[in-house]
């Protein structure tokens, strides 16, 4: 990782792992369909409103911070999305997914059905285009699904299957069902509980929320 020259202007793209395989198969299924920006290196609490110099220089220290290079890995970067909401919006819509912690013991099944607060004048109201889940490790479950969505990217996500290392594992429904591991070896001789995170995001809205994961040891 590094950061870049901010005096000039600078377009700097990587590939991600399945981008790289998309691009190897040679067959043309390597096409971008879809992009996103977020802001993550900005921190605007530095804008400031009383700089001696005047309005002109309220986002100096802003315009100032160095920006990173690309790198392709989901977990550390585009956390921050950049959306597009109606005209008028006074409020930021916010993610409900009815958990603030998630506890399963082995085997114990969940579905999770987000819901969309403060979005296109509704209290509460569910994506058409669904969501994006994310386990952070994707081993300490025995099925990580989403369902809702029947789409070529949800249907491909849904079926990408991982080498069991530790991964992160996406996947896209307006429900996710998830399934604790049956498998003991992840725990070790000592430990009882493993923990995790899985983040949620509204794909229209933007909106995400991150809800701690712990799976409960109770085979022998």
């Amino acid at each position: 990782m590094g950061y870049l020259n901010t005096n000039v202007v600078t377009v700097d793209a990587i590939l991600t792992k399945k981008g790289r395989e998309l691009l190897a198969r040679g067959d043309g299924s390597f096409k971008i369909t879809q992009f996103a920006l977020s802001d993550d290196e900005v921190d605007y609490t530095l804008y400031n409103p009383t700089h001696p110099s005047g309005s002109s220089f309220y986002g100096e220290a802003i315009e100032a911070m160095p920006i990173l290079e690309a790198f392709p890995d989901e977990n550390q970067i585009l956390k921050y999305k950049l959306t597009t909401l109606p005209r008028g919006t006074s409020k930021l819509p916010l993610l409900e997914a009815g958990y603030a912690s998630i506890r399963l013991k082995q085997g114990a099944s969940l579905a999770i059905t987000p819901q969309t607060l403060n979005y296109l004048g509704a209290t509460s109201t569910f994506e058409s285009g669904g969501y994006t889940a994310q386990i952070a490790d994707v081993r300490v479950l025995s099925n990580f699904t989403g369902v809702g969505i029947n789409t070529e990217e949800a249907d491909r996500l849904n079926s990408t299957t991982t080498v069991g290392t530790n991964v992160s594992k996406t996947v896209i429904g307006t429900s996710i069902n998830l399934t604790a591991t049956t498998v003991n070896t992840l725990f070790g001789t000592n430990r009882t509980q493993l923990q995790t995170t899985i983040t949620l995001i509204g794909r229209d809205s933007g909106a995400r929320v991150t809800i701690p994961v712990t799976i409960i040891k109770v085979n022998q």
